[in-house]
């Protein structure tokens, strides 16, 4: 059995490294043939993963955030080998480890997290769905959930600040943009039924939580064939200020302007938005987003 263990050198400030040869360690002490997967960027990391998937393993394990996520998915999802014949492990030790926490793998607990890939490995794993974003005629894939909106711009915002680092610095960024934030005009497609669309962000989501736990769509599911299409209406600065904390616990849900509804393709249109997804950019608006069922198998 052939494992490959992909770790990100840069996460962690720098501890990635020792996660993952931690990783390894327990894989290889339970029987199993391991290659640790590293790079000097993301980009080079993903190449890499790519190569190793071509060469054949039988499994790809993630050992990071839900950045680390984000890439696994696309090379699985986007590789030439049928939905879920390479099943994905993670060991979270990301900040936010927002689809970790969706599978109930345990953060911040390295053998633990292995003894549940090395299970789910021997039970055949779980195949999820995962969302498919097409942007400029270009697609990409999600496991959690993709945002365009106050959200996707806070993020935006604290990727452009060296400092300080960790949830501080989005805390910060958050606060930076409410200072300026207006509701945003959005045309939605979704189904086939168009509409136009004032609201402080929308999300499309295939799991529950972003940010590190805010459970924007507390009732997703992540193997239904469907998306959660959330929208919050506009809200003035206090009112988004009173709403936000109310996520983290799923209290938002019945808010006049929190809407949700279950769909299978989503379009999104506004001037000036960037989407996000998996904590990852994906790009400025116009996007297309569709469920495909049963794209990863995973180790969980």
């Amino acid at each position: 059995m052939m494992i490959a263990v992909a770790v990100n050198p840069a996460a962690s400030f720098g501890r990635g490294v020792d996660a993952g040869n931690e990783a390894a360690a327990c894989f290889r002490a339970a029987g199993a043939d391991v290659v640790v997967l590293s790079g000097d960027s993301y980009q080079e990391l993903a190449r890499i993963v790519d190569e190793a998937l071509a060469a054949g393993v039988d499994a790809l394990v993630m050992v990071g955030g839900d950045g680390m996520v984000h890439l696994g998915i696309n090379a699985l999802a986007g590789s030439d080998l049928p939905f879920g014949t390479v099943p994905l492990g993670i060991v979270p030790t990301g900040t936010g480890n927002d689809m970790a926490r969706t599978l109930g793998l345990p953060a911040h607990n390295i053998p633990g997290a292995c003894e549940r890939v090395l299970a789910a490995l021997a039970a055949g794993g779980r195949l999820i769905d995962a969302g498919r974003v097409w942007s400029d005629g270009k697609s990409s894939w999600f496991a959690g959930v993709l945002s365009a909106g106050f959200d996707a711009a806070v993020n935006e915002r604290a990727n452009a600040w060296r400092w300080p680092r960790g949830k501080a610095r989005y805390n910060l960024a958050m606060l930076r943009e409410l200072a300026s934030f207006r509701p945003i005009n959005y045309t939605v497609t979704a189904d086939g039924a168009r509409w136009r669309q004032a609201a402080m962000l929308i999300s499309v989501a295939n799991g529950q939580s972003i940010g590190g736990g805010m459970k924007v769509t507390p009732d997703a599911v992540l193997d239904d064939g469907l998306l959660d299409l959330f929208i919050v209406g506009p809200l003035s600065r206090a009112g988004l200020l009173r709403v936000f904390p109310k996520v983290f616990s799923g209290g938002h849900l019945g808010h006049p302007a929190v809407h949700i509804r279950r769909v299978r393709s989503v379009e999104l249109s506004a001037d000036d938005v960037v989407a996000y997804a998996d904590g990852e950019r994906i790009g400025p608006l116009p996007l297309t987003i569709e469920v495909v069922p049963g794209a990863i198998r995973v180790l969980a």
